[in-house]
């Protein structure tokens, strides 16, 4: 038996519309271009260079305290980390958070010090960061650029 082609049925179609997929994408595209830049939130500090080890990423998220070159202090998981708060309210905050933890179990406390910051003011955050309750306070600096990991 031929195969006759009949006016009223129709043959599958066995093209693909690319089109709406090449759409869709593209507003993908635009939307992740046009939030990536917003997702890097943080206070613009120039880290000292040092060699030293990097934290045990397993611990706690760290309550970091940054000072900034004009010796503003920010905190990390503050309402808005991006908003520099008072010494009385650093305090407040930090001693907020580490009444919470449990007695075994410590999270790590660090500051985070431009390098052009008062002296007096990265000591100063460190201060108030021991009468909060932080057993130890220790500092972040940025990795030396010629030190070459040996591996």
């Amino acid at each position: 038996m031929a195969y006759t082609h009949q006016p009223g049925s129709r043959r599958p179609m066995s093209d693909i519309n690319v089109v709406p997929f090449i759409d869709v994408m593209l507003v993908l595209l635009v939307i992740f271009m046009i939030t990536a830049p917003l997702l890097t939130q943080g206070v613009k500090v120039d880290l000292p260079q040092t060699a030293a080890k990097a934290l045990d990423e397993q611990q706690k998220e760290p309550l970091i305290v940054t000072v900034d070159a004009s010796g503003n202090f920010y905190l990390n998981l503050a309402d808005k980390p991006n908003q520099a708060i008072p010494a009385q309210t650093l305090s407040h905050l930090v001693t907020t958070q580490l009444a919470g933890q449990q007695t075994g179990e410590q999270r790590p406390v660090l500051v985070r010090g431009d390098k052009n910051a008062n002296y007096g003011k990265v000591v100063e955050a460190m201060v108030l960061l021991q009468q909060a309750g932080a057993k130890s306070v220790g500092l972040i600096t940025q990795p030396n650029s010629s030190d070459k990991t040996i591996g």
